[in-house]
């Protein structure tokens, strides 16, 4: 059972990870009717901390790093968090030097937390420096 569950998370997960990134690869959120609309601001007006990340990723797909960071900032800490995780799966297989990871420690889901939910107020202050993490 634990082999199968292995296997299923090493063929499933990176078999998703493709699927996702050649759908957003090959249309434009933006244009493309049947992508998932945000209902938070569907029913606000307001901009969620995710609202964005759609176009975001199709954008840094295409090579547009600027023009995806224009969609969503947040994107940014995504991919360092994906990228540090990343480093630490790598480092530890290797079994040649003892890391720590950072994420494990008690405070890092709470400065995770107040950085999205800063991002998520500074981007709905209609103001002329907040503009810009509007999507």
């Amino acid at each position: 059972m634990l082999r199968t569950n292995s296997l299923l998370l090493k063929v499933g997960i990176p078999f998703v990870i493709l699927t996702l990134g050649i759908f957003y690869y090959s249309i434009n959120p933006t244009t493309f009717a049947y992508t998932p609309q945000c209902p938070f601001h569907s029913l606000t007006g307001l901009h969620c901390p995710g609202c964005g990340s759609q176009r975001a990723f199709h954008e840094m797909l295409h090579g547009n790093i600027w023009g995806g960071l224009q969609h969503n900032f947040l994107i940014l800490l995504a991919g360092v968090i994906i990228g540090y995780k990343a480093y630490i799966s790598y480092t530890k297989k290797s079994k040649s030097k003892v890391t720590h990871n950072l994420l494990h420690h008690n405070a890092a889901p709470w400065i995770i937390l107040a950085f999205v939910l800063g991002f998520w107020i500074l981007r709905n202050i209609p103001l002329e420096p907040f503009l810009i993490l509007a999507p």
